[in-house]
């Protein structure tokens, strides 16, 4: 009895101190959750569904104080710094002081690159090349790496039809289709091939869902979503991301017809986890828990953790509402064990699939060789180039000729390095980018002088400055007028009630045209401006948007015709700020011809496409490989096209689909696929659209459920359309 006895210590003594399953790298991960949460307490539980933040104030002085501060036990962290040996010092507290050693999860806001910075997310969707977009979140993803960041708040896939709203630039413009492409892109880019990988970083969705719809343009605001919207417009690119494995989302601060992002059960839990299946883990936007107060949908912010936390929002950004209120509504009942062990199996599973538990330090690079090496910033550069649109280019302006020998650099956009590289650029440095004049220069080194004036400030009333730049055009043969909005007018919190410029530059503008000379339009902002004064103005305009820091040499490139320009635009620019909303696929009035304004024209300035090139492409009449198609079936449609001019150049191919009668209506025309190819002078090329009529022909109802009716369709491409009917 006593040796039977002794073996029973001596293997419960063995069991002791055999390693945890958890940190078995080569277990399930599944199984290392769960035996995990069977080790964790309540408190220490509670700790990963809060974020905190380090480092928003950089005084060294503060931080020691921060880091006594931090519960080693926290979920994880918004990291405003990019010191590596700083983050392994917070993860080194969080593995070696907590009782479990569960490393922590470095989030930051990632946008359009981190110390390399690349163009704003609206130019990449003008690039129409998401495979170079894919290229630049993957040298974003090592960067940040490099930097401590295992996780990014992006891409933004909000769907924007106003441009007065500051955060059309964080995202790709104002189609659906065109999000979740270029949203799946960024997905990649960051993510790798898998998570695990040495150089990827988490994505996260934002904002889900609705928020791009936010009433009048105003940030925050409430967004009257309807259901059909919602699953017709708002959703598709959330549900693409998700399958393409997306890792986390982020909810929103508007609200859903009535119910806030952050508190809404249906689309957070419904639609997301139980429809989508998606296993990740959704993040609150800043402080949006304790938002629910203002919002009117909870009375404190004890109500306000337990409505976000029951609609499925598994981590609570920076307002501390869970770790303070949870362990009492537990203790109520109000809340179940189930469903911590949930969401924290969610955030734990996210961890695990970085590879932080296994490596849960960042190694130790210079800046040298951790920053702007050759080959991102050789990508930025070449986005910038393919984000750029050509708006308008009246009897041939540009390419800048040969026989241009005096040009003119005016504005307050040109010497400019500070607002270029655009918002959400925390990491990037004004220093490190590129301006329009030094592109210039480079580009027109013996070839062309330049004489610069600044004419005027970005906004305010002061005129001084217009003498000099009207004596610097008078002299010179062609005028490039550098103009745009500062990095702060747009992004987050920057809604406008107008969308053009300040009336400094467009009098700056008008004064400089009276010298005569041929105008070059260079704008660079960060929405659609109103150009209704400055268009008539311009001989040539030329839409950089905000490049990053590698824009100058893209943009002379253009100008010089060293580099063909091949973007077009994937949000409309309207006339006036009055016409908004204004997009492509709006559906068609009750009277077509009537109801219109009376006293501005009706078609916006630029539409949704719209990208000129230096080169000519001609479009024959696309060909269906059956008129007649079954709802099972499969039908291509192709189309010829040729570069018809004496220069090589890159064309996108759009293409839609109508439906003129279903029972529901339906917009005019939606995009379905795209594709950009590179045409020698004299090359044709065939372009064809492969087209699966479950996907491609049959629409959403407000339930979520998908229809294809039989009946009448017509695609279109490059303004030419052909029909197909259908059958059952």
């Amino acid at each position: 009895m006593k040796v039977f006895s002794l073996l029973i210590f001596i293997g419960l003594a063995h069991l002791s101190f055999a390693q945890p399953l958890y940190k078995d790298k080569k277990a399930p991960v599944e199984s290392r959750i769960k035996d995990l949460i069977q080790r964790m307490t309540v408190e220490e539980k509670i700790l990963q569904l809060n974020q905190y933040t380090f480092g928003e104030n950089r005084n060294v002085n503060n931080i020691g104080k921060e880091m006594n501060e931090l519960p080693a036990g926290i979920g994880s962290l918004i990291y405003f710094s990019a010191d590596p040996v700083m983050r392994n010092r917070i993860q080194k507290k969080a593995m070696d002081s907590s009782r479990l050693g569960i490393p922590i999860l470095f989030g930051f806001d990632v946008i359009h690159g981190f110390r390399t910075v690349y163009p704003i997310s609206i130019a990449q969707a003008c690039s129409w090349n998401p495979s170079l977009v894919t290229q630049n979140c993957r040298a974003a993803a090592k960067e940040s790496v490099l930097s401590g960041v295992d996780w990014t708040f992006s891409p933004m896939i909000d769907v924007a039809r106003d441009p007065r709203w500051g955060r059309v630039s964080e995202g790709y413009g104002e189609d659906p289709y065109t999000n979740a492409i270029f949203g799946v892109a960024t997905v990649k880019g960051y993510q790798g091939a898998s998570l695990s990988d040495s150089f990827s970083i988490a994505a996260c969705l934002k904002h889900y869902v609705g928020y791009g719809l936010s009433e009048g343009g105003r940030d925050y605001h409430y967004s009257d979503v309807s259901a059909q919207s919602l699953w017709e417009t708002y959703l598709p690119p959330y549900e693409a991301c998700v399958k393409a494995g997306a890792a986390t989302l982020m909810s929103a601060f508007n609200d859903i017809s009535g119910v806030p992002a952050t508190a809404n059960h249906y689309t957070l839990t419904e639609i997301l986890k139980q429809r989508w299946k998606h296993d990740g883990f959704v993040v609150a936007d800043w402080n949006a828990v304790d938002q629910l107060v203002a919002q009117g949908v909870a009375k404190d912010r004890k109500e306000a953790g337990l409505k976000a936390f029951t609609a499925g929002v598994e981590m609570d950004m920076r307002d501390n509402i869970y770790r303070e209120n949870f362990k009492q509504l537990i203790q109520e009942q109000k809340i179940t064990m189930a469903q911590i062990n949930d969401a924290v199996s969610r955030i734990l599973r996210v961890k695990f699939g970085l590879g932080l538990f296994d490596q849960p330090y960042t190694a130790i690079v210079s800046e040298k060789d951790r920053y702007l090496q050759p080959y991102s910033v050789q990508l930025a550069a070449d986005l910038a180039a393919e984000s750029m649109v050509l708006l308008k280019n009246k009897n041939n302006t540009l390419p800048i000729g040969i026989g241009v020998k005096q040009v003119a650099v005016i504005g307050p956009m040109a010497k400019d390095k500070t607002n270029i590289i655009g918002s959400w650029s925390f990491n990037g440095h004004s220093a490190d980018a590129q301006s329009i004049y030094e592109g210039l220069e480079h580009e027109f080194q013996g070839k062309a002088s330049l004489n610069y004036a600044k004419g005027c400030a970005f906004d305010g009333q002061d005129e001084a400055g217009f003498d000099e730049a009207i004596a610097v055009a008078s002299k010179s043969d062609v005028v490039i007028v550098c103009l745009g909005e500062e990095k702060t007018w747009s992004g987050e919190n920057a809604s406008r009630s107008t969308i053009a410029l300040p009336a400094i530059q467009e009098k700056l503008v008008a004064a400089l045209k009276k010298t005569g000379k041929q105008i070059v339009l260079v704008l660079s902002n960060g929405r659609p401006l109103e150009l209704l004064r400055l268009e008539p103005l311009s001989d040539a305009i030329v839409e950089i948007w905000q490049p990053g820091i590698a824009g100058g040499d893209a943009l002379a490139g253009i100008l010089s015709g060293r580099i063909n320009p091949s973007a077009k635009l994937a949000i409309t620019f309207p006339l006036t700020t009055g016409q908004i909303p204004t997009y492509y696929d709006m559906r068609q009035s009750a009277r077509p011809k009537e109801g219109l304004y009376q006293d501005i024209a009706t078609e916006p300035l630029y539409w949704f496409g719209h990208g000129l090139s230096y080169a000519n492409f001609s479009y024959a009449q696309p060909v269906a490989s059956a008129i007649k198609v079954k709802k099972q079936g499969k039908v291509s449609v192709s189309v010829s096209v040729k570069n018809t001019s004496e220069v090589e150049g890159k064309e996108t191919a759009l293409w839609y689909i109508s439906q003129p009668v279903a029972s529901i209506s339906r917009p005019m025309k939606e995009l379905k696929f795209f594709e950009k190819k590179n045409l020698k002078a004299g090359e044709e090329a065939t372009f064809t659209f492969e087209i699966v009529p479950t996907r491609d022909l049959s629409f959403t109802d407000a339930n979520g459920n998908r229809h294809l009716e039989a009946g009448d369709y017509f695609i279109e491409v490059g303004k030419k359309k052909v029909k197909i009917e259908l059958v059952d």
